[in-house]
């Protein structure tokens, strides 16, 4: 019977460690099924981060595609990616992308994106950039992003426009953006500080410049989460500007708020109010940062004086009809390119 018995119970204890065995092999092979599911999900928000919508015309590659940082992260690399707006004609291309996020928490993604990149549109706008550091940290629901921010340090950016011919430089030594769904509508507040633009055919560059914008675009929130299922980007789409400010310091401030709308060219209209603290400080930082549009600087500046009755701060309406810009909606003040 003794051995009977300890037959028995090596038999059970085999059967025991087999049953164990086997639930090992199905929750490893389950967790990598589960890490490799995340990882597609990673790539999927990541690359729509960057502007991917396959049902909306727009597609995204990732060169050299790995994923990385099993079991307990999840990672993917790219050595480039490029996102092509089909419909719209606008393109994009970075380099070297790295992406993770924990696997106790995949909606939480943290993204890096090496220089240079390079953005092209239809409309003849192109853009070149580089930067020291770019990251970004997105939340997702499903497969969609709900709010995302991205902070970029040491940018330099050249702008070259064929519409009109201009070419501006720029430099940023802190840019911080922050989009998120609210309802329906999609909000982005974008802060540079320490920013120098210098334009073609001006001498000198204009002054340093600290800029906050606040925006919601009305009914935009699928542009985050991919259920918008527009085919023309932002043409068609309206917002308002809750408050966009530069300051160049001592004082000298903008402000301009108002609601605005693209139309299917691309075009901007809007109603907007103009705010000027210091309207004579400005004047002189303008005058001596581009010597050459002094005498335009000049009679602008009176021109806003005298709407302001004389005053140093000043109020005015300006009015946006298919990008044409008129200051009090009738003295012009020249066109803004359609986007």
């Amino acid at each position: 019977m003794a051995a009977s018995s300890q037959s028995a119970s090596f038999g059970t204890g085999k059967r025991m460690l087999l049953v164990g065995l086997g639930l090992v092999v199905v929750v490893a092979a389950l967790y990598t099924g589960g890490w490799y599911y995340a990882a597609s999900a990673l790539k999927t928000n990541v690359l729509r981060a960057l502007g991917q919508r396959d049902s909306a015309g727009i597609s995204g590659e990732c060169t050299d595609m790995d994923f990385r940082g099993f079991p307990f992260s999840i990672g993917m690399f790219c050595s480039k990616v490029m996102v092509d707006d089909h419909v719209n004609g606008i393109s994009a291309s970075f380099d070297n992308l790295t992406s993770s996020a924990q696997i106790y928490q995949p909606g939480h993604i943290t993204w890096q994106l090496k220089s240079p990149a390079e953005f092209r549109t239809a409309h003849g706008l192109a853009v070149s950039a580089e930067w020291t550091d770019l990251q970004s940290n997105l939340v997702t629901k499903g497969k969609g992003i709900q709010q995302g921010t991205t902070t970029i340090e040491g940018l330099k950016a050249g702008i070259v426009s064929s519409f009109n011919g201009q070419n501006v430089n720029v430099t940023a030594g802190h840019t911080e953006i922050h989009v998120r769904q609210n309802g329906d509508d999609l909000e982005a507040s974008i802060g540079i500080e320490n920013s120098n633009a210098v334009i073609k055919d001006f001498p000198q560059a204009l002054p340093t410049l600290t800029t906050n914008a606040d925006i919601t675009l009305t009914g935009k929130a699928g542009l985050l989460d991919g259920s918008d299922r527009g085919t023309h980007g932002l043409y068609g789409t309206s917002g308002i500007l809750r408050r966009v400010v530069a300051d160049i310091g001592d004082g000298r401030v903008m402000t301009l708020t108002g609601p605005f709308s693209f139309d299917d060219e691309g075009y901007v209209s809007g109603q907007f109010k103009l705010e000027i603290d210091q309207l004579g400080p400005w004047r002189d930082g303008l005058k001596a940062a581009i010597p050459a549009a002094k005498h335009t600087i000049d009679l602008a500046g009176k021109l806003l004086k005298a709407l302001a009755v004389g005053g140093d701060n000043v109020s005015v309406d300006l009015t946006a009809d298919h990008g044409n810009i008129t200051l009090s909606g009738f003295i012009p003040l020249g066109s803004i390119p359609p986007i």
